[in-house]
């Protein structure tokens, strides 16, 4: 309840802009001044059009888009989404494809958790899915998880991840994007498999000094 306020101040911000983006767009692009070659009336509804769609609010989840996906024998097998671990912040999720042979390299794909869902890693996901075995962390809307369930700092989504990787078992890959690089460098020190290899992805791109079996980039 001690940062009810903060969100409540963010929340009314949130939809006053909205509310102006909506508004100079409906307005702007009244037909009526189609009569009037005014530029600035294009301007205000591009405004508008690009201010409301900033500060709208995701209610939905994306789906993921993956429904099929080609195989060595050039048939079109179906994707199934497994969960593997359910958790209350965050689930570990497999792209299974039935009809394909397992593959020997499993990946774990972090994503970030930065106000966009996992989904936005599905280009990411295809192009592993090629000759891996893809798991991907994928985090729940904080807004949508009960009080009841607790704190998530630092700490526990870096155990999220270590318990991530143990369920995934030796001779994994991690690869990491953006935010939660330094974390997932943490947790892979952690975890139980010596052979685990650690892709960091971070927002600079820049290698950084490793141990042998782990890579920043």
């Amino acid at each position: 309840m001690r940062y009810m306020m903060t969100y409540d101040l963010m929340e009314t911000a949130r939809n006053t802009n909205q509310w102006m983006g909506a508004s100079a767009k409906a307005l702007a692009s009244y037909p009526v001044f189609s009569m009037i070659p005014n530029p600035a009336l294009n301007w205000m509804a591009a405004w508008g059009e690009v201010t409301e769609r900033t500060f709208e609010r995701m209610v939905v989840k994306p789906d993921w888009g993956i429904r099929t996906f080609t195989c060595e024998d050039g048939k079109d097998h179906l994707v199934e989404i497994n969960k593997i671990v359910e958790r209350p912040f965050g689930d570990l999720i497999h792209f299974s494809v039935p009809g394909r042979k397992t593959q020997d390299r499993k990946v774990l794909l972090v994503a970030p958790m930065s106000g966009h869902y996992a989904t936005l890693l599905r280009s990411t996901v295809k192009s592993l899915m090629v000759n891996c075995e893809v798991y991907i962390t994928d985090w729940h809307n904080a807004r949508d998880i009960p009080v009841s369930a607790g704190k998530f700092d630092i700490e526990d989504y870096t155990l999220y991840l270590v318990d991530f990787m143990r369920e995934m078992g030796p001779e994994s890959h991690v690869i990491a994007v953006c935010q939660p690089a330094p974390l997932t460098l943490a947790a892979s020190v952690d975890a139980p498999a010596p052979s685990t290899q650690a892709c960091l992805l971070d927002s600079c791109s820049r290698q950084k000094a490793l141990p042998s079996h782990l890579l920043m980039l």
